[in-house]
């Protein structure tokens, strides 16, 4: 109630808003890999940050191509090529083929995956980043301005305060705004579209892939200063959630990232600033959108907004993502179609059970193309958007996360290949399903729509848990 976004909500009054929408994997990486083929993990094998998408994989640049639509990038999209795969075929990163795919099939307008720490085990990213080079041309000192400027603020001695340090979210990032990262990138997206119209290209998807909101948790003045403590709403948690808890779900509680959460004084810390963040990506899409009516793109342009995951912040005593509950596998998916079939849906909301992997279906479509659903496992949402109920639709949805490199598999002794979560979920039930020989989770979402009760073990719920 306190977080206002009038031009997200802009989306929602023009298009069709879809209220239970579930990303394939809860983390960055999988669920980017999956929007970008329209396919499950467990289909495109690139189970987490890092694992590479196989050279082979489709891509929706690749489908758009056939349509005549050129595919392009502003921004981050957390793809690791498969090296291997583009060396034994003989594609050349610099050739125009080698270079769709070690990115995910895009062009590249900009590419910024956004998080440029330095560490005991070197850089978090091997690449150059765009933003820093961008920054040191306005002016900003020192090797890695993204660090010392953008997530950094000034503590009361003058010396820098790092925004990695969660105590120090409530501090103004150390720059300004209009350099900081939304708006960089937003005017990157506007620079993209002024170019396109300049050369007659066309027609184009732009994929403009905000770094913010994120870790480093920190933002510039003013938006340092516009949410207090008592805008945060009461963290979603209980004790019983503690008691005989899943194996995999104690250890992701009890991680450091868990243990930093469940303090109220880093939550008071880092909230604020997580919502300072978002109202500063409504402010900059507010800024596109004006561009777009007033170069009359609007009239002829889909526009989505989605993510590729949710963060905790403390809700179920845990942070980050990781696991399956709403506030990190359900995410905003808003889609306005300029088409005139779309004025009948207009401002509403669908329940329907949609997969970040439609988007990919919808696309094609949008385009002119029959999805190759041999290839693309999501669904077009054109129907839903014309009013239409499909024939058919899916009754439950799927997320998948492989966790066999982070400390919790070590921790509970799982085999890499058994470090497996899935989960699916309906109108109903979500059911998580874990490998290695654990027993399952499962929620009941009518009666307990915050997922506070895991009644997996429940006897009484076999039919259910046979059914999953």
């Amino acid at each position: 109630p306190h977080l206002q976004t009038p031009n997200f909500d802009e989306i929602a009054r023009r298009g069709v808003r879809f209220s239970h929408c579930y990303v394939q994997s809860p983390v960055c990486g999988s669920s980017r890999m999956s929007f970008y083929t329209g396919r499950y993990v467990h289909s495109h094998g690139a189970g987490w940050n890092g694992f590479p998408l196989k050279v082979g994989e489709v891509t929706l640049g690749d489908h758009l191509r056939e349509q005549g639509m050129s595919s392009w990038l502003v921004g981050k999209t957390h793809m690791r090529a498969d090296a291997v795969g583009m060396s034994r075929l003989g594609l050349a990163p610099d050739s125009v083929i080698g270079a769709r795919v070690a990115q995910c099939g895009f062009d590249i307008h900009v590419r910024d995956d956004g998080l440029w720490a330095d560490g005991p085990d070197g850089r978090y990213d091997p690449t150059d980043s765009p933003y820093n080079e961008y920054l040191k041309a306005k002016g900003y000192d020192g090797e890695n301005p993204w660090a010392d400027y953008a997530n950094a603020g000034i503590d009361e001695n003058g010396d820098m305060a790092t925004g990695w340090f969660m105590k120090h979210a409530g501090k103004p990032a150390n720059i300004r705004e209009e350099d900081s990262e939304t708006p960089y990138m937003t005017g990157q997206a506007i620079d993209f579209i002024e170019k396109m119209t300049q050369q007659g290209e066309g027609p184009w998807l732009c994929h403009l892939s905000y770094i913010k909101p994120h870790w480093p948790y920190i933002v510039p003045a003013p938006y340092h200063g516009m949410y207090g403590k008592e805008a945060i709403l009461p963290v979603v948690r209980d004790a019983r959630e503690h008691d005989n808890p899943h194996p995999v779900y104690e250890q992701f509680m009890n991680n450091a990232i868990g243990r930093a959460f469940r303090r109220d004084e880093v939550r008071e810390s880092v909230i604020p600033a997580y919502m300072g963040l978002i109202k500063q990506c409504d402010d900059q899409f507010g800024r596109l959108l004006k561009y777009l009516d007033k170069s009359g793109r609007m009239q002829d342009t889909m526009i989505v907004v989605t993510a590729d995951h949710g963060d905790y912040l403390g809700d179920h005593w845990l942070g980050e993502k990781d696991l399956f509950h709403d506030p990190a596998v359900k995410v905003p998916c808003l889609v306005y179609d300029p088409s005139p079939y779309a004025d009948v849906t207009r401002g509403t909301v669908c329940d329907d059970l949609v997969e970040s992997i439609d988007l990919t279906a919808t696309f094609i479509e949008f385009a002119g193309g029959e999805v190759p659903e041999h290839i693309v496992e999501g669904r077009s949402l054109v129907p839903f958007l014309k009013g239409e109920q499909p024939e058919s639709w899916r009754d439950f949805a799927v997320s998948e996360y492989d966790y066999s490199i982070t400390p919790m598999a070590k921790h509970l002794g799982v085999a890499s290949k058994d470090a497996r979560l899935f989960m699916l979920v309906d109108k109903r039930w979500k059911f998580i399903h874990a490998e290695g020989g654990f027993r399952p989770m499962l929620f009941d979402l009518e009666a307990d729509p915050d997922e506070l009760n895991d009644i997996g073990a429940d006897l009484e719920h076999q039919v259910v848990l046979d059914l999953m």
